[in-house]
């Protein structure tokens, strides 16, 4: 179960059991039941109502952490900006939309044998690997395209006239 692994993880790196600590493990299960995706900065800001002193690098570390040790996965979005996900499951790679930020998890992968091939005219030994994908979940692109808004056509013929600046 997810959640003994979540506590497990802070035993295992010999982290205190101290309050803080405990409320981060509590919180992530509770992401992790309801399969929602977070932001440090939405973490720090939820763990601050019942720990007013918690620490912003505490939360940082303890999510660094557990994404080491596969528990939390870091979703990129095509925007550059992420959040985090417990999945501590199996491997697989997740599908942003550009829109919504909605995220799927995808059970794709290269072959291992094209990994191989890589390391093998790279010369790198690889340890391993994510894949992101992006793209418009079908609900955006329902939305979007009765509200979609004619694009700005401009003319050959309306710019011979245009002065140059």
């Amino acid at each position: 179960m997810i959640a003994d692994k979540i506590r497990a993880a802070f035993d295992k790196a010999s982290q205190r059991h101290t309050r803080p600590r405990q409320l981060i493990a509590e919180r992530l299960i509770e992401h992790a039941t309801s399969g929602t995706d977070f932001t440090v900065d939405d973490l720090w800001q939820e763990l601050r109502d019942s720990e007013p002193r918690l620490g912003r690098a505490t939360v940082y570390r303890s999510v660094e952490m557990l994404v080491n040790m596969g528990l939390l996965d870091r979703i990129e979005f095509g925007d550059g900006t992420h959040h985090y996900r417990v999945c501590g499951g199996t491997h697989h790679h997740h599908l942003t939309c550009t829109q919504c930020h909605c995220v799927v998890e995808v059970d794709v992968c290269l072959p291992v044998e094209q990994i191989r091939m890589i390391g093998s005219q790279t010369h790198f030994e690889i340890e391993g690997h994510s894949l992101s994908l992006f793209g418009r979940c079908e609900k955006c692109r329902s939305t979007h395209r009765g509200g979609d808004t004619p694009p700005l056509v401009v003319s050959v013929s309306s710019l011979k006239d245009e002065k140059p600046v």
